[in-house]
């Protein structure tokens, strides 16, 4: 059966379907298209656009593409379906015409479909008298976001292609432009850091488009949502700031898979395959589009495996806020080339609604390095719900669709998942991961406090080796004595609804040591922190008041955040401008230059586009590298230039 969500997002889309859940979800699992009427086949593709657009993909891309597409396109192939644009799920808001239309692209998933639309470029090229040869192309990577149009004014969703919904709050929230930051650039896609989405937000939603489908609608966000925005790991992307590989076609074909595995790897959001296009315009022009693609784009898609698999077992697992996370323990699968064995059921509501236990059967998907996740339940079995905390054993209460264990004191795993957040966020010491907190805490060490007042003769007791032990003591001292940013230094200390760029917002205003005297309106008054935030925060901020005074007192090498009228007052030669760091640098780390240059107003980018100001190279780049970013128009300087012009 369809899920809850699922059934909702068809609800509220209004699709009046003749298809039954029941039989939606047969032909989903059957795979097969043959046997449906040419009515059901066009329902079915239809249902599944609109999962897809809400966040709650009923089949693969792969499977809509290759089999019920095909179908339709094989029995019907100029049906209307097939030449217009998949329309994204409607918002609330007035319906308003696209500045341009915003057409999909065209797809193939195997490099022989990319070779012959490379061909059919170069028989456009050569019908006006353009060489071939000539012809250089650029690949960027296809995010896996929400796809919209900025004009400056209006931020549009995508909409059928023509007209789309104004949903420009987004900005008002906080949602900066990707790139350059500059806006009305045209079209481009919402999206979400991978890493970010991974540590932060996977506990409360299924996958990244579930999150991008949420920040866009008009009820108010929930405080982990906005805090998303505000750290700028959610941004509006613009297609054309997307970094990029250059070519010509016979490259292409040469070098095909080492260019997709590239450009997959330029940006830290969700990929799911390449974009190819000719960037001569006049060949543009000549090929022009059909009412559904582009003729002069493509994309190339992975294709992304899937698998029956055999659920053993879901055990839980306590989070260091105290939610209990099942995970599902799997009959071992090979999949996109790795074995695996687990992946996530999200929460216990999941497994709740759709009968995940012992026994059932599940359709799991992999794609490249993504983890692995569970596409749908094809047999439910009786689901496993714990009623007792599997670290410490108290009774769980739920809220919503999540279970806690409120022994915040007291539970192991708690404790030990606090203690490993302290220092996986201070990211300047080595050493202390999970492991080796549970070493600690079995030998009675309880608390971030308790690891700094430890000694070689303690260390030793506990069953660590003389070098290990030494080790250990040695990187707590690392972490005192390097520099790093009061804002990180907050934010190790995990305070509810205080992620990095809270932190760092806050600390713009006040210093670190008064922030415990602040009040609910001092938090208010600072732009981003809505009244639910405040009240949380400053509740929270007592509770860790004595915790954190004690171990700043330990002195650590904290660089203080410039205060918003400092950073007014504040004029440099790379105030504003974007830089790419590249290379081994020989007067400094290069995180440390980085840090200085963020300090001076500049943007520090990881990699080079056509807006890029200035690429510093220190030794060991490639020239290839170098030569890219001339083409593009980047001034590049050495490290001795790039401190003569700071000294200036």
């Amino acid at each position: 059966m369809l899920n809850s969500e699922q059934l909702k997002i068809l609800h509220e889309a209004d699709s009046d379907t003749a298809l039954s859940p029941e039989f939606t979800e047969q032909i989903a699992a059957q795979a097969d298209a043959s046997q449906l009427t040419n009515e059901q086949l066009l329902e079915f593709l239809k249902i599944c656009n609109v999962l897809y657009r809400g966040g709650e993909p009923l089949i693969s891309d792969y499977l809509y593409d290759s089999v019920f597409l095909a179908e339709l396109q094989r029995r019907h192939p100029h049906h209307p379906y097939l030449e217009t644009v998949e329309p994204e799920k409607a918002f609330v808001g007035k319906t308003v015409t696209l500045p341009e239309r915003m057409l999909s692209t065209d797809k193939a998933y195997r490099q022989e479909e990319i070779n012959r639309w490379l061909t059919r470029i170069e028989k456009a090229a050569e019908e006006i008298n353009i060489d071939p040869s000539s012809l250089i192309f650029r690949a960027t990577p296809k995010l896996d976001g929400y796809a919209a149009y900025d004009d400056g004014k209006i931020l549009y969703t995508r909409g059928d292609g023509r007209k789309g919904t104004d949903i420009s709050r987004v900005f008002e929230r906080g949602l900066i432009v990707g790139g350059n930051g500059k806006r009305g650039q045209g079209a481009g896609e919402i999206v979400v850091g991978q890493s970010y989405f991974n540590t932060y937000l996977a506990d409360y939603f299924e996958n990244a488009r579930n999150f991008q489908a949420s920040i866009i609608r008009e009820k108010e966000l929930e405080p982990h949502a906005l805090e998303a925005i505000q750290s700028h790991a959610a941004v509006f992307y613009p297609f054309s700031q997307l970094p990029d590989w250059y070519g010509p076609a016979a490259e292409v074909r040469a070098n095909f898979h080492e260019i997709v595995t590239e450009v997959r790897s330029l940006v830290d959001y969700d990929v799911d395959g390449v974009i190819f296009e000719v960037t001569h315009d006049a060949v543009k022009k000549h090929m022009g589009a059909t009412r559904h693609h582009h003729r002069w784009q493509i994309a190339y898609k992975n294709n992304i495996e899937t698998a029956t698999v055999k659920v053993l077992n879901v055990t839980p697992q306590t989070s260091r806020s105290g939610r209990v996370n099942p995970v599902a323990e799997l009959e071992p699968t090979r999949l996109s080339g790795a074995m695996i064995c687990r992946a996530t059921a999200h929460h216990y509501g999941m497994v709740k609604e759709q009968g995940i236990g012992p026994g059932t059967i599940i359709e799991l998907t992999r794609s490249g390095l993504v983890i692995p996740k569970i596409e749908r339940v094809i047999t439910p079995h009786p689901p496993q719900i714990p009623d007792r905390c599997p670290s410490c054993g108290s009774e769980l209460v739920w809220d919503s669709d999540y279970l806690y264990c409120l022994n915040t004191t007291q539970c192991p795993a708690q404790i030990e998942n606090t203690i490993e957040h302290f220092f996986r966020t201070l990211a300047n010491v080595d050493g202390f991961g999970l492991k080796t907190i549970e070493k600690l805490h079995a030998a009675g060490v309880n608390s971030v406090y308790a690891v700094y007042q430890l000694n070689l003769s303690q260390l030793q007791s506990m069953g660590f080796g003389d070098k290990t032990a030494q080790n250990l003591l040695d990187q707590l001292q690392r972490s005192r004595t390097e520099a790093i940013e009061d804002w990180r230094f907050l934010g190790a200390f995990g305070i509810y609804r205080m992620g990095l760029g809270n932190c760092e917002r806050l600390l713009q205003h006040y210093h670190l040591t008064d922030i415990f005297k602040l009040t609910i309106e001092d938090i208010t008054n600072i732009e981003g922190f809505a009244e639910k935030t405040a009240v949380a925060v400053v509740e929270c901020l007592k509770k860790v008041e004595h915790d954190f005074m004690q171990i700043y007192q330990l002195g650590f090498n904290l660089i203080r955040t410039p205060w918003v009228r400092e950073r007014q007052q504040t004029s440099s030669p790379i105030s504003g401008k974007t830089i790419v760091f590249t290379g081994t640098m020989l007067h400094g780390k290069r995180d440390d230059m980085k840090k200085e240059a963020k300090r001076l107003g500049a943007k520090v980018a990881d990699s080079v586009t056509g807006k890029t100001d200035y690429l510093v190279t220190g030794s060991e780049v490639g020239a290839s590298k170098i030569n890219a970013a001339i083409q593009k128009g980047v001034r590049v300087i050495n490290e001795e230039e790039y401190l003569a012009l700071l000294n200036g």
